[in-house]
This record gives C-alpha cells, sequence and structure tokens, in this order.
C-alpha cells in the first residue's frame, strides 16, 4: 500500500529599497529582525544551527539553519513549538521550510519568500495572514523607515 501527503506551499513576492546586503541583515541578526517580527529572537548563522523567535506572546516559532548563502539566500526549516494546556501544533517545530531568496534589482531588492511543506489548507490560510502581516513590516524597516509597534503584540489585537 503507497501512502502519500500532499503539502501546500505559500510564495510571495516583494520589492524593498535596499540593497540585498541591507535586507539580508533583518533577516540574520537577532535585533534586526525583531524590528519587523517578534518580540525576542536567536539565529546561529550557520548550516545546521538553530534559530528561534518568539513571534508573539505565548508563541514561538523554531527549527535549524538549512542553507545560508550570504546575502542572496536562507533556507530555515520552521514550525511551532508546543504550548502548554493547548493542542499539538498543526506545524510543529522542524515541519516545513521557509526559504527566502534575494535579488538585486537596481537599487533595490526583489525578494521570494516560499514556505513550503504546510499540512494543510488551514496552515496555508493561517501562515499566509502571518507573512501578509509580516512582510510589509520588513519592507518597511528594511527602506530605512519604522514600522511602528506591531499590534499583534497586543493582547486585543
Amino acid at each position: 500500500m503507497t501512502s502519500t501527503t500532499e503539502t501546500i506551499s505559500v510564495t510571495r513576492e516583494l520589492e524593498i529599497e535596499a540593497s540585498p546586503e541591507a535586507v539580508w541583515e533583518f533577516l540574520v541578526d537577532p535585533e534586526k529582525m525583531i524590528r519587523w517580527m517578534g518580540l525576542s529572537a536567536s539565529l546561529e548563522q550557520r548550516a545546521g544551527g538553530a534559530y528561534r523567535v518568539g513571534v508573539v506572546p505565548g508563541h514561538t516559532a523554531s527549527g535549524t539553519v538549512a542553507t545560508i548563502e550570504r546575502p542572496r539566500r536562507l533556507v530555515l526549516t520552521w514550525g511551532w513549538e508546543p504550548v502548554e494546556g493547548e493542542p499539538p501544533p498543526a506545524v510543529p517545530p522542524g515541519s516545513s521550510t521557509v526559504e527566502l531568496e534575494l535579488f538585486a534589482e537596481g537599487a533595490g531588492t526583489r525578494l521570494v519568500l516560499t514556505h513550503r511543506d504546510l499540512p494543510s489548507g488551514e496552515a496555508a490560510d493561517s501562515h499566509t495572514r502571518g507573512w501578509e502581516h509580516y512582510l510589509p513590516r520588513l519592507v518597511t524597516v528594511a527602506a530605512g523607515g519604522d514600522p511602528g509597534r506591531d499590534p499583534w503584540l497586543d493582547p486585543e489585537a
């Protein structure tokens, strides 16, 4: 008997008014990462290195660095750490993959994000909402702007 598991991918492409080198730092430097996503972050800048992002209070994404090609490609395994008293996450740590590719376009950067291996349409919809919330914040901060306080950090948001 053959068993197949279909997975779903989410892809987003955007233009950023900053060089790939400048954008790269917002993907790998924990202090810069939390300016656009999360409360806390750690990332070991090497293949096999661990990373964790406290995205919103009580919810932490974690995984490992699969590929790091400065300043053009970062591939991470991705998932949500279990929360005590809640059902197991649909996307546990390391169960999906986030690939970020940076391409120089004139004086700016084209970023292509592909989040693959999501287990269901519901997980894809949830992660799509997340990326559509956070990627514009990355565009703003990488271009030198201030995205302001993340409204998702407030319990009523």
